[in-house]
């Protein structure tokens, strides 16, 4: 480290260039000219595993919603099938909705964001224990008003179709993310 200039008292430091970026033997003079690092980007290439699996579930849930129960289309099973529980089926499609709006909402908000520590203030740890309560709520209500249509087939039913929603999802992005401008050097 630097010692500084040496004055009556001691030794003090003293910064003779505003916009220096020195070679890191001085941490505190340094610490406003350090290159900042932007956040970690998600990795671009995947593992073939990992691929593998996206694929099964996404053939999985294709597979469900093309056959429905060997006669008709999931789709169609939904709208006209009189053994289905209308009551459950509407409130766990409402849970979705809210839980949907939630993330939505959320991810709006935090791209105008730019510290990541205020990222965590915004998203409060309480709301995501009701996101995930209203989640579970939702998949019991679908499992409960699809069960006389497929019975114990309903629970990888419903799990399957999750899943695959959940491996679709990163890829409909609603926009494209503003990119943040990058400074190189900052001077307080």
């Amino acid at each position: 480290m630097s010692g500084g200039t040496p004055t009556a008292g001691g030794l003090m430091r003293q910064r003779h260039c505003q916009g220096y970026a020195s070679s890191g033997d001085d941490l505190e003079d340094d610490a406003c000219s350090r290159v900042r690092h932007q956040s970690p980007e998600f990795p671009i290439t995947r593992t073939w595993v990992e691929v593998l699996e996206n694929v099964l579930w996404i053939a999985s849930a294709s597979f469900i919603i093309y056959l429905g129960d060997w006669h008709y289309n999931l789709v169609y099973i939904l709208i006209h099938d009189s053994r289905i529980r209308r009551m459950p089926l509407y409130l766990g499609l409402f849970g979705v909705g809210l839980n949907a709006a939630y993330f939505v909402y959320t991810s709006m908000l935090l791209w105008g964001v730019r510290k990541s520590s205020e990222r965590w203030e915004l998203s409060s740890t309480d709301t995501l224990a009701y996101v995930t309560i209203v989640g579970l709520v939702s998949f019991c209500l679908f499992c409960f008003a699809l069960w006389p249509v497929w019975s114990f087939l309903t629970l990888p039913l419903v799990f399957t179709l999750f899943m695959a929603c959940m491996v679709i999802l990163p890829y409909m992005v609603l926009g494209t993310f503003k990119q943040q401008p990058s400074d190189m050097f900052r001077i307080d």
